[in-house]
């Protein structure tokens, strides 16, 4: 199957103006609305190729409105008491439909909660073998169990911040940045690597082990 590009749209706060710049730039093998998603890409005028979801938050209109192209849509209905997050079940429609990079939209804004489970969702995909971003307008989130190296001009904010997701990551490195390391500890409890920075045209991180939330942003 051909490796794809996919953009999930949640239920969560989302800033219309932004999204639709974004997508504007941003080209997507399949698109998968969450729950509420969908009023969401109604207001964006996009139509989803797979909806997730247990739809309790929905108004009966939008799903009218998308119910008539049953035909091009794959529903995917849940009852509201499920082990997962509607969210997860929409990575793994993304995933079945060959899906190999994931875009979120709308996973940052609304409830903590949600946020930090999407958070871990984004280490589900890593280790799935997929890469997966959460982004909003201040923010382009990923999580990193290796090395990368960082292109200012396709940054996507002046500062980058690097938190432990596992309880201890070992023998961090950072060359070309503001704020340099060279083989440092850091465990789940420290700010140390909040809102670095560039000093050129790109840097880089290495370190032994361990799990980083990687979060670019601007403010």
């Amino acid at each position: 199957m051909k490796e794809r590009t996919g953009l999930i749209v949640t239920g969560g706060t989302i800033d219309f103006d932004f999204a639709r710049t974004f997508l504007a730039d941003h080209i997507f093998d399949k698109i998968i609305a969450v729950d509420g998603g969908l009023a969401a890409l109604s207001q964006l005028n996009l139509k989803p190729d797979a909806v997730v979801g247990d739809f309790d938050t929905v108004e009966e209109s939008v799903l009218s409105q998308y119910r008539s192209l049953s035909g091009e849509i794959t529903w995917d209905i849940h009852k509201p008491e499920k082990d997962e997050t509607d969210t997860e079940l929409a990575i793994s429609t993304a995933m079945n439909l060959g899906c190999r990079k994931l875009v979120l939209l709308g996973a940052t804004g609304g409830r903590l909660d949600h946020f930090m489970g999407n958070l871990h969702l984004l280490y589900f995909c890593l280790k799935q073998g997929v890469d997966a971003s959460i982004v909003d307008p201040k923010n382009w989130i990923t999580v990193l169990d290796k090395g990368r190296v960082f292109e200012a001009e396709k940054m996507w904010g002046t500062y980058i911040s690097f938190l432990p997701l596992s309880m201890e990551v070992k023998g961090i490195t950072l060359t070309g940045f503001k704020y340099p390391l060279t083989k440092k500890d850091i465990s789940i409890g420290t700010s140390l690597c909040i809102s670095n920075e560039l000093t050129g045209e790109s840097g880089s991180i290495e370190f032994d082990s361990g799990v980083l939330i990687c979060v670019e942003s601007h403010d």
